[in-house]
Protein backbone atom coordinates (compact mmCIF):
# COMPACT_ATOMS: atom_id res chain seq x y z
CA UNK A 1 0.00 0.00 0.00
CA UNK A 2 1.30 2.94 -1.19
CA UNK A 3 1.66 5.68 1.57
CA UNK A 4 -1.18 8.36 -0.03
CA UNK A 5 -3.68 5.16 0.04
CA UNK A 6 -2.65 4.68 3.78
CA UNK A 7 -3.74 8.33 3.91
CA UNK A 8 -6.70 8.26 1.65
CA UNK A 9 -8.34 5.39 4.48
CA UNK A 10 -7.69 7.14 6.88
CA UNK A 11 -9.53 10.30 5.68
CA UNK A 12 -12.40 7.61 5.51
CA UNK A 13 -12.66 6.48 8.74
CA UNK A 14 -12.25 9.77 10.47
CA UNK A 15 -14.85 12.24 10.72
CA UNK A 16 -13.31 15.37 9.19
CA UNK A 17 -14.84 18.81 10.78
CA UNK A 18 -16.04 21.81 8.52
CA UNK A 19 -12.46 23.00 8.22
CA UNK A 20 -10.40 20.68 7.64
CA UNK A 21 -6.40 20.58 9.69
CA UNK A 22 -3.87 19.40 7.32
CA UNK A 23 -0.93 17.54 8.93
CA UNK A 24 2.39 19.02 9.23
CA UNK A 25 5.66 16.93 8.33
CA UNK A 26 8.36 17.28 10.12
CA UNK A 27 11.02 19.55 7.68
CA UNK A 28 13.57 16.62 6.50
CA UNK A 29 11.89 13.50 7.45
CA UNK A 30 10.11 12.84 3.73
CA UNK A 31 11.20 13.23 0.13
CA UNK A 32 8.88 14.03 -2.25
CA UNK A 33 9.62 13.06 -5.92
CA UNK A 34 9.86 15.18 -8.61
CA UNK A 35 8.74 13.12 -11.03
CA UNK A 36 5.89 10.87 -9.65
CA UNK A 37 4.91 12.94 -6.10
CA UNK A 38 5.69 9.92 -4.10
CA UNK A 39 6.59 10.91 -0.69
CA UNK A 40 9.24 8.63 0.71
CA UNK A 41 11.36 8.21 4.22
CA UNK A 42 14.44 10.13 3.95
CA UNK A 43 16.37 7.04 5.14
CA UNK A 44 15.05 4.61 2.56
CA UNK A 45 15.91 7.49 0.14
CA UNK A 46 19.36 6.95 1.34
CA UNK A 47 19.80 3.79 1.53
CA UNK A 48 18.20 3.10 -1.87
CA UNK A 49 20.75 6.29 -3.11
CA UNK A 50 18.14 8.64 -3.25
CA UNK A 51 16.54 6.87 -6.68
CA UNK A 52 12.72 7.17 -5.48
CA UNK A 53 11.20 3.44 -4.71
CA UNK A 54 7.76 4.21 -6.31
CA UNK A 55 9.62 5.27 -10.02
CA UNK A 56 13.20 4.74 -10.18
CA UNK A 57 13.78 8.47 -11.23
CA UNK A 58 17.15 9.33 -9.98
CA UNK A 59 17.22 12.30 -7.85
CA UNK A 60 20.30 15.23 -7.77
CA UNK A 61 23.67 13.93 -5.38
CA UNK A 62 26.84 16.14 -4.56
CA UNK A 63 29.77 14.83 -5.24
CA UNK A 64 30.10 13.77 -1.30
CA UNK A 65 27.21 11.91 -1.32
CA UNK A 66 28.85 10.36 -4.58
CA UNK A 67 31.95 9.54 -3.23
CA UNK A 68 30.46 7.67 -0.18
CA UNK A 69 28.41 6.20 -2.67
CA UNK A 70 31.07 4.84 -4.33
CA UNK A 71 34.17 4.06 -2.61
CA UNK A 72 35.14 2.39 0.10
CA UNK A 73 34.71 3.77 4.11
CA UNK A 74 38.08 4.90 5.27
CA UNK A 75 39.69 5.09 2.10
CA UNK A 76 39.24 8.30 0.27
CA UNK A 77 42.53 10.21 -0.43
CA UNK A 78 41.60 13.72 -1.72
CA UNK A 79 44.25 15.02 -4.72
CA UNK A 80 44.89 18.68 -5.01
CA UNK A 81 42.09 19.71 -2.90
CA UNK A 82 43.65 23.31 -2.27
CA UNK A 83 42.97 24.40 -5.58
CA UNK A 84 40.94 27.53 -5.79
CA UNK A 85 40.13 29.87 -9.31
CA UNK A 86 40.64 33.18 -9.60
CA UNK A 87 39.19 35.70 -11.85
CA UNK A 88 42.07 36.55 -14.08
CA UNK A 89 39.38 38.17 -16.58
CA UNK A 90 37.85 40.22 -14.15
CA UNK A 91 34.81 39.22 -15.33
CA UNK A 92 31.42 40.58 -14.07
CA UNK A 93 27.75 39.95 -15.02
CA UNK A 94 24.80 40.69 -12.69
CA UNK A 95 27.98 40.29 -10.20
CA UNK A 96 31.47 39.91 -10.12
CA UNK A 97 32.56 36.66 -11.01
CA UNK A 98 35.19 36.72 -7.80
CA UNK A 99 31.91 37.42 -5.53
CA UNK A 100 30.07 34.77 -7.56
CA UNK A 101 32.76 31.62 -6.37
CA UNK A 102 33.31 32.92 -3.00
CA UNK A 103 29.18 32.77 -2.28
CA UNK A 104 29.44 29.20 -3.90
CA UNK A 105 32.20 28.07 -2.09
CA UNK A 106 30.46 28.96 0.97
CA UNK A 107 27.49 27.84 0.14
CA UNK A 108 28.58 24.10 -1.43
CA UNK A 109 31.88 23.94 1.17
CA UNK A 110 33.85 22.75 -1.93
CA UNK A 111 36.50 24.76 -3.70
CA UNK A 112 35.24 24.22 -7.14
CA UNK A 113 32.80 22.27 -9.26
CA UNK A 114 34.82 18.38 -9.09
CA UNK A 115 36.76 16.40 -6.15
CA UNK A 116 39.65 14.54 -7.17
CA UNK A 117 41.26 11.47 -5.55
CA UNK A 118 42.52 7.88 -4.88
CA UNK A 119 40.22 5.39 -3.31
CA UNK A 120 39.65 1.57 -2.94
CA UNK A 121 36.03 0.45 -5.13
CA UNK A 122 34.58 -2.57 -3.89
CA UNK A 123 38.91 -3.24 -3.03
CA UNK A 124 40.08 -2.18 -6.27
CA UNK A 125 42.13 1.16 -6.44
CA UNK A 126 40.90 3.51 -8.73
CA UNK A 127 41.21 7.42 -9.49
CA UNK A 128 38.06 9.36 -9.20
CA UNK A 129 36.58 12.28 -10.33
CA UNK A 130 33.31 14.02 -9.27
CA UNK A 131 32.18 16.70 -10.75
CA UNK A 132 29.50 18.57 -8.50
CA UNK A 133 26.85 20.48 -10.70
CA UNK A 134 25.60 22.36 -7.50
CA UNK A 135 28.57 24.17 -7.75
CA UNK A 136 27.77 26.51 -11.10
CA UNK A 137 26.02 23.77 -12.75
CA UNK A 138 29.70 22.15 -12.52
CA UNK A 139 30.66 24.23 -15.36
CA UNK A 140 34.08 23.38 -16.25
CA UNK A 141 36.47 26.19 -15.65
CA UNK A 142 40.13 26.04 -14.88
CA UNK A 143 40.23 24.33 -11.94
CA UNK A 144 38.21 22.00 -13.00
CA UNK A 145 40.44 21.13 -15.90
CA UNK A 146 43.52 21.35 -13.91
CA UNK A 147 42.41 18.92 -11.17
CA UNK A 148 41.13 16.28 -13.69
CA UNK A 149 44.60 16.61 -15.32
CA UNK A 150 46.31 15.74 -12.41
CA UNK A 151 44.66 13.02 -11.62
CA UNK A 152 44.66 11.61 -15.19
CA UNK A 153 48.34 11.89 -14.93
CA UNK A 154 48.87 10.76 -11.23
CA UNK A 155 46.71 7.54 -12.43
CA UNK A 156 49.25 6.92 -15.25
CA UNK A 157 52.20 7.29 -12.99
CA UNK A 158 50.71 4.77 -10.58
CA UNK A 159 48.93 2.74 -13.52
CA UNK A 160 45.24 3.43 -12.04
CA UNK A 161 42.47 3.16 -13.91
CA UNK A 162 40.42 6.64 -13.97
CA UNK A 163 36.79 7.21 -13.56
CA UNK A 164 34.92 11.09 -13.88
CA UNK A 165 31.42 11.57 -13.04
CA UNK A 166 30.39 13.52 -15.29
CA UNK A 167 27.58 16.14 -14.53
CA UNK A 168 27.84 19.93 -15.94
CA UNK A 169 26.27 22.38 -17.94
CA UNK A 170 29.36 22.73 -20.18
CA UNK A 171 32.57 25.26 -20.14
CA UNK A 172 32.38 27.97 -17.69
CA UNK A 173 31.42 31.33 -19.51
CA UNK A 174 33.23 33.71 -17.04
CA UNK A 175 36.96 32.45 -17.79
CA UNK A 176 36.24 32.68 -21.38
CA UNK A 177 39.28 30.94 -23.56
CA UNK A 178 40.39 29.91 -20.07
CA UNK A 179 37.83 27.50 -19.95
CA UNK A 180 38.26 25.93 -23.09
CA UNK A 181 41.44 24.80 -23.51
CA UNK A 182 40.75 22.70 -20.51
CA UNK A 183 38.90 20.56 -22.91
CA UNK A 184 42.21 19.88 -24.82
CA UNK A 185 44.65 19.50 -21.83
CA UNK A 186 42.10 17.25 -20.52
CA UNK A 187 41.94 15.10 -23.89
CA UNK A 188 45.51 15.27 -24.04
CA UNK A 189 46.42 13.86 -20.68
CA UNK A 190 43.85 11.02 -21.61
CA UNK A 191 45.61 10.21 -24.87
CA UNK A 192 48.40 9.42 -22.63
CA UNK A 193 46.52 6.87 -20.51
CA UNK A 194 45.09 5.22 -23.43
CA UNK A 195 48.72 4.88 -24.80
CA UNK A 196 49.52 3.58 -21.19
CA UNK A 197 46.62 0.90 -21.94
CA UNK A 198 45.25 1.41 -18.86
CA UNK A 199 41.62 1.89 -18.41
CA UNK A 200 39.22 5.60 -18.44
CA UNK A 201 35.08 4.91 -17.74
CA UNK A 202 33.22 8.42 -17.90
CA UNK A 203 29.69 7.48 -16.32
CA UNK A 204 27.39 10.40 -17.79
CA UNK A 205 24.18 11.14 -15.06
CA UNK A 206 21.72 14.13 -15.34
CA UNK A 207 22.60 16.30 -16.78
CA UNK A 208 25.85 16.25 -19.33
CA UNK A 209 25.93 18.80 -21.76
CA UNK A 210 28.79 21.41 -23.40
CA UNK A 211 32.18 21.60 -23.46
CA UNK A 212 32.08 18.53 -21.10
CA UNK A 213 30.35 16.06 -23.78
CA UNK A 214 32.04 17.36 -26.22
CA UNK A 215 35.60 16.18 -24.26
CA UNK A 216 35.99 13.50 -21.62
CA UNK A 217 32.99 12.83 -21.37
CA UNK A 218 32.61 10.65 -24.74
CA UNK A 219 36.48 9.51 -24.74
CA UNK A 220 35.74 6.22 -22.48
CA UNK A 221 36.80 2.87 -23.32
CA UNK A 222 33.76 2.12 -21.69
CA UNK A 223 30.46 4.68 -21.36
CA UNK A 224 27.86 4.14 -18.85
CA UNK A 225 25.22 6.53 -18.32
CA UNK A 226 22.32 6.93 -15.18
CA UNK A 227 19.04 6.23 -16.76
CA UNK A 228 16.74 9.05 -18.23
CA UNK A 229 19.91 11.37 -17.86
CA UNK A 230 19.86 14.57 -20.21
CA UNK A 231 22.88 14.16 -22.15
CA UNK A 232 23.82 16.18 -25.26
CA UNK A 233 26.34 19.38 -26.52
CA UNK A 234 23.74 22.19 -27.51
CA UNK A 235 20.39 22.97 -26.59
CA UNK A 236 17.26 20.63 -27.59
CA UNK A 237 15.60 24.17 -29.51
CA UNK A 238 19.41 25.55 -30.95
CA UNK A 239 19.55 22.10 -32.95
CA UNK A 240 15.35 22.43 -33.68
CA UNK A 241 16.03 25.49 -35.33
CA UNK A 242 18.99 24.84 -37.09
CA UNK A 243 17.52 21.56 -38.78
CA UNK A 244 14.59 22.82 -39.11
CA UNK A 245 12.67 19.95 -37.95
CA UNK A 246 10.72 18.16 -34.67
CA UNK A 247 13.19 16.04 -32.90
CA UNK A 248 12.26 12.89 -31.12
CA UNK A 249 10.57 13.16 -27.36
CA UNK A 250 13.82 11.25 -25.95
CA UNK A 251 16.22 13.08 -27.88
CA UNK A 252 19.29 13.64 -25.53
CA UNK A 253 18.87 11.00 -22.89
CA UNK A 254 20.77 7.93 -22.10
CA UNK A 255 18.38 5.59 -23.52
CA UNK A 256 18.76 7.45 -27.06
CA UNK A 257 22.06 7.62 -26.93
CA UNK A 258 22.49 4.13 -25.92
CA UNK A 259 19.73 2.92 -28.89
CA UNK A 260 22.43 5.35 -31.37
CA UNK A 261 25.63 4.06 -30.23
CA UNK A 262 27.30 6.70 -27.98
CA UNK A 263 26.68 5.23 -24.85
CA UNK A 264 27.63 1.64 -23.61
CA UNK A 265 25.34 0.57 -20.83
CA UNK A 266 22.81 2.08 -18.70
CA UNK A 267 23.39 1.57 -14.88
CA UNK A 268 20.92 2.18 -12.32
CA UNK A 269 22.49 3.89 -9.31
CA UNK A 270 22.01 1.02 -7.21
CA UNK A 271 24.28 -1.06 -9.36
CA UNK A 272 26.51 1.24 -10.29
CA UNK A 273 29.56 0.81 -7.62
CA UNK A 274 29.47 -2.73 -8.71
CA UNK A 275 29.49 -2.21 -12.13
CA UNK A 276 32.55 -0.38 -12.10
CA UNK A 277 34.12 -2.68 -9.63
CA UNK A 278 34.09 -5.67 -12.23
CA UNK A 279 35.02 -2.81 -14.96
CA UNK A 280 38.47 -2.53 -13.34
CA UNK A 281 38.77 -6.36 -12.55
CA UNK A 282 37.83 -7.21 -16.37
CA UNK A 283 40.59 -4.65 -16.99
CA UNK A 284 43.11 -5.20 -14.58
CA UNK A 285 46.46 -5.41 -15.72
CA UNK A 286 49.28 -8.44 -14.66
CA UNK A 287 51.41 -5.87 -12.23
CA UNK A 288 49.70 -4.73 -9.31
CA UNK A 289 50.08 -1.05 -8.34
CA UNK A 290 52.99 0.07 -6.48
CA UNK A 291 52.27 1.20 -2.98
CA UNK A 292 48.82 2.11 -2.28
CA UNK A 293 47.39 -1.53 -1.26
CA UNK A 294 50.91 -1.79 0.44
CA UNK A 295 50.14 0.31 3.17
CA UNK A 296 46.43 2.71 3.91
CA UNK A 297 47.39 3.78 7.20
CA UNK A 298 47.48 7.17 5.82
CA UNK A 299 43.86 6.95 4.57
CA UNK A 300 41.44 9.60 5.55
CA UNK A 301 37.53 9.45 5.89
CA UNK A 302 35.63 11.54 3.77
CA UNK A 303 34.71 13.89 6.65
CA UNK A 304 37.93 15.15 7.63
CA UNK A 305 39.76 14.26 4.36
CA UNK A 306 41.71 17.38 2.81
CA UNK A 307 45.34 16.21 1.69
CA UNK A 308 48.29 18.25 1.33
CA UNK A 309 49.43 15.79 -0.93
CA UNK A 310 49.99 17.08 -4.23
CA UNK A 311 47.54 20.08 -3.61
CA UNK A 312 48.52 24.25 -4.43
CA UNK A 313 46.64 26.75 -3.08
CA UNK A 314 45.73 29.83 -4.74
CA UNK A 315 43.14 32.53 -3.10
CA UNK A 316 40.67 33.73 -5.18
Amino acid sequence: MSLFDWFANRQKSVQIGPERQEREIADGLWVKCEHCGALTYTKDLQVNLRVCLECGHHMSVNSDERIQQLIDAQTWMPLNAKLYAIDALKFRDRKPYSDRLRDYREKTGQTDAVQTGIGLMDGEPVALGVMDFQFMGGSMGSVVGEKLTRLIEHATQERYPVIIICASGGARMQEGMLSLMQMAKISGALEHHREAKLLYVPVLTHPTTGGVTASFAMLGDVILAEPKATIGFAGRRVIEQTLREKLPDNFQTSEYLLAHGFVDQIVPRPQLKKTLAQLVRFHRLPEKPAHYLASRSDAKPLSSAVSDRNSISTDA
